[in-house]
């Protein structure tokens, strides 16, 4: 009898279209069922905590909370090389004049909100749902915000200025990806579970590649008013090759950028990155 696992991930194109195959059993398996269950980053993180999930999407940041009970997937990482999430506002501030200023940012766990920590230590963190970040700033109820999904290739037509693109700041000092998202699988599955979650991640991402507009269609439900060439170019820039497998450079990026962020004070202790294939 196949085991049961639960899927949790964000309601994004980019999840939609690297779970496609698996939602549309264009892969299958008779060792395990999937159940998916969408739900926001910071929710899936805050999740994590309890490990309510078999399989779930966390950002790379929460990892050091969760290690004792996640590993890492090899396969399912959102990467932004040379870019990624953007800080934004409404006047056309530098980053040294963010210092002090309310910004709107998409949770404390995100690995976006981690990376502007260390890119400009001193701003007052608002925590405001991702996708009313730009409203926060529009309002003036925050002066800066942090953007991530599809926000970073339409904040322009709200008439906002970029301060950073946190991907590209990252890339410029360190010469490496920016690793954002993962998915993770319950430490307590069976070796031969985790071994086969990662099949299916893998062969799901490297189906949606092959068949794009296929799978590009269904991640369109979930692209927020997103037209279908945005769409296309949102998918592109986060299911890539360190999607299909996370290589070296991601796990190097990554465990650089929680070291960093425990030196800085800003995550309580130390981990060691471990990824299962």
């Amino acid at each position: 009898m196949a085991q049961e696992i639960y899927c949790a991930h964000s309601p994004d194109s980019d999840d939609a279209f690297m779970f496609y195959a698996m939602t549309a059993g264009k892969v299958r398996s008779d060792m395990v069922s999937i159940q998916h269950t969408l739900q926001d980053i910071q929710s899936l993180n805050r999740h994590a905590l309890d490990g309510k999930y078999e399989l779930t999407a966390i950002s790379y940041h929460a990892y050091p909370y969760v290690a004792d009970k996640y590993t890492l997937m090899a396969s399912g990482s959102s990467v932004g090389d040379d870019y990624g999430p953007m800080l934004i506002s409404t006047k056309p501030y530098t980053l040294d004049e963010v210092r002090g200023k309310r910004v709107a940012v998409p949770g404390k766990m995100t690995t976006a909100y981690l990376t502007l920590r260390l890119m400009q230590p001193d701003f007052e963190a608002v925590v405001v749902p991702f996708d009313s970040i730009p409203d926060a700033v529009r309002s003036g109820e925050t002066e800066a915000g942090l953007i991530i999904h599809e926000a970073q290739l339409t904040y322009s037509r709200g008439g906002f200025y970029l301060i950073e693109d946190l991907g590209k700041w990252w890339k410029r000092t360190h010469g490496l990806p920016l690793p954002l998202g993962a998915n993770a699988l319950l430490r307590s599955l069976p070796d031969e579970v985790k071994s086969e979650c990662c099949r299916l991640m893998r062969e799901s991402i490297a189906y949606a590649l092959a068949h794009r507009s296929e799978a590009l269609g269904y991640a369109l439900r979930y692209a927020r008013d997103m037209d279908p060439a945005t769409a296309d170019q949102f998918v592109g820039m986060y299911v890539n090759h360190h999607t299909v497998d996370c290589g070296e450079d991601v796990p190097k990026a990554a465990q650089l950028l929680l070291d960093m962020g425990h030196e800085a004070g800003l995550i309580p202790h130390r981990v060691n990155l471990e990824f299962v294939r």
